[in-house]
């Protein structure tokens, strides 16, 4: 259904530590990136698409978090979820939901939401259910 989602940023080399970090946390490899041009972004290891983008804004113009806009990043498992919230958090994120079960979403919608040192909303979730005999988060 994506292609790609671009996330506006103000300080190339704090996004791009922030993002490459919780990439490679979610399994997903930079595949490029242009610290001239203010560029990254990442893929999944099996596919082409879709493409996560890091940049300034192309219009030049100052870079400005939207209300009401989020990315959500799918994560494997709820230990996933777990720790890129923790990764956020110590790489300047600010908490805007700890992880846990949102069951108005759905039973197994586990999920934790912050935003990244310049003011984007994220979501790192899963949506399956925990494996039997594991301990409930």
């Amino acid at each position: 259904m994506l292609s790609h989602i671009t996330v506006g940023i103000t300080d190339f080399d704090r996004a791009f530590a922030f993002y490459d970090a919780l990439m490679s946390e979610l399994g997903y490899p930079m595949a490029d990136a242009d610290p001239d041009t203010a560029w990254a972004f990442w893929r999944p290891a099996d596919a082409d698409r879709p493409l996560f983008i890091i940049g300034a804004p192309y219009d030049g113009r100052p870079h400005a978090a939207g209300n009401g806009q989020m990315v959500a990043l799918l994560a494997r498992d709820r230990a996933t979820v777990d720790r890129c919230h923790a990764l956020a958090l110590n790489r300047g994120a600010t908490d805007e939901g700890a992880p846990g079960l949102r069951p108005h979403y759905h039973p197994h919608y586990y999920g934790a939401y912050f935003r990244d040192p310049d003011g984007n909303k994220l979501c790192v979730c899963c949506h399956q259910p925990e494996p039997e005999g594991s301990l409930d988060v």
